[in-house]
């Protein structure tokens, strides 16, 4: 029997690799180390039906309790890493006590920016999301009447603006850039997102930033933005991004550039040691990048899990994500890197279209809202290889599903 494997970390992808190593019958040891004091569970739902209350936290769950005693899964909660120890093996908790592996896996995540003391960031009434302590507090200040205000235009601020909006807050969303969703969508995507908000009764400010966040007694009450304008707000949610969680992998001596660096096999400079999914940096066609999102923690841990079981497949990123705002779906298909082209392309239903994105005439990713059957083509596209012209998504005659027939 192979030696034990500790995995730091119990989100998505720490337990993606645990589960994927028993279906594939591997017999070794595992113990998974979680800083929260609950069972892994999803992360998505937290934000939206969770938050909403529409749906429990036990259905949030991966798996029940009994599931890791039956799966000979040592899961320790509430049970902070401290360090690592490369050299001995092991690895140090916070209460003093090691634990020593034969392989260890990085499945650390990735942890909220927050604003900065300095302009009000530690007031009362500021949050981030990102786990099940944040939308427990969040669910208690989220009711209707209350002014929120969002900092930040991306994903996680637009999907939260949906939520508040949903349970009747009055919501003013800021972003810094020039547009919403500036880093991660085209413009063409942006102004469809930015419609169905503000039809939806959010105000959306671009080119606006925080200049300072002002309390009463402890608590926010309002905010002065870099215009001059100062509003009041009950409650502030911030989504300025993520930073990775490579703390631990840097004092350790590991190679980290803006999280930890892996090959295509999930190793990294130590082959004793791997990292996966938010935590973890690994080629893309050339450049080193972090693919945030549930799909690629998932997918990179069960390859983990198949190469420690002893296959030899390297992981081949095939990106997919989604977002869900009020009735809408918003679906991607691949990474849009470096593109210099897209296309619009109008859908079978109202309100329905895609983006597509190309890069030196090359189809890179799509973004399709409430368009399936463009989500479908263009990921099937992607993970076959096949090649498509501009042309043919240009034609509104032509069907879809032609291309992947």
């Amino acid at each position: 029997m192979a030696g034990r494997l500790v995995i730091v970390g119990a989100g998505q992808a720490a337990f993606a690799l645990a589960a994927k190593l028993r279906m594939l019958k591997d017999p070794r040891p595992i113990t998974m180390l979680g800083n929260e004091p609950v069972l892994p569970y999803q992360r998505p739902p937290l934000s939206k039906k969770y938050l909403l209350g529409e749906m429990s936290f036990d259905r949030l769950l991966f798996r029940p309790e009994a599931w890791y005693a039956e799966n000979d899964v040592e899961i320790r909660l509430s049970t902070p890493v401290e360090a690592i120890d490369r050299e001995t093996r092991t690895v140090r908790l916070f209460d003093g006590s090691d634990i020593p592996y034969e392989t260890l896996a990085l499945a650390t995540g990735a942890t909220p920016r927050r604003l900065p003391p300095a302009i009000g960031g530690d007031l009362e009434g500021v949050y981030t999301v990102r786990d099940k302590a944040d939308a427990d507090r969040l669910a208690e200040e989220m009711k209707p009447g209350h002014r929120l205000l969002i900092v930040g235009g991306g994903y996680i601020g637009l999907e939260a603006a949906a939520v508040a909006r949903k349970l009747g807050l009055d919501v003013t969303l800021i972003e810094m850039a020039d547009r919403i969703l500036a880093r991660v969508a085209a413009r063409a995507t942006a102004d469809a997102i930015r419609a169905i908000h503000e039809a939806e009764g959010v105000s959306i400010f671009e080119k606006t930033g925080l200049t300072r966040l002002i309390g009463d007694e402890g608590r926010i009450k309002a905010a002065e933005l870099s215009d001059g304008r100062v509003i009041d707000a009950d409650m502030v949610i911030v989504g300025i991004g993520v930073t990775p969680n490579d703390r631990l992998a840097a004092d350790a001596g590991l190679e980290v550039q803006n999280g930890i660096v892996v090959d295509a096999f999930g190793r990294t400079n130590d082959p004793a040691v791997f990292a996966m999914g938010d935590c973890a940096v690994q080629d893309w066609k050339g450049q080193q990048v972090r693919l945030e999102s549930v799909q690629n923690a998932v997918d990179q841990a069960e390859a983990v899990a198949a190469v420690l079981a002893g296959g030899s497949e390297p992981y081949r990123p095939k990106p997919w994500f989604w977002s869900d705002q009020y009735d809408v779906k918003l679906q991607i298909a691949g990474f849009n890197l470096g593109y210099d082209e897209t296309l619009t392309r109008p859908g079978a239903r109202e309100g329905s279209l895609s983006i597509w994105y190309f890069r030196g005439g090359d189809f890179i990713a799509v973004d399709a809202i409430n368009d399936a059957k463009a989500y479908v083509t263009g990921k099937k596209l992607l993970d076959t290889g096949r090649s498509v012209d501009r042309s043919e998504i240009a034609d509104p005659a032509l069907d879809l599903k032609s291309l992947i027939a």
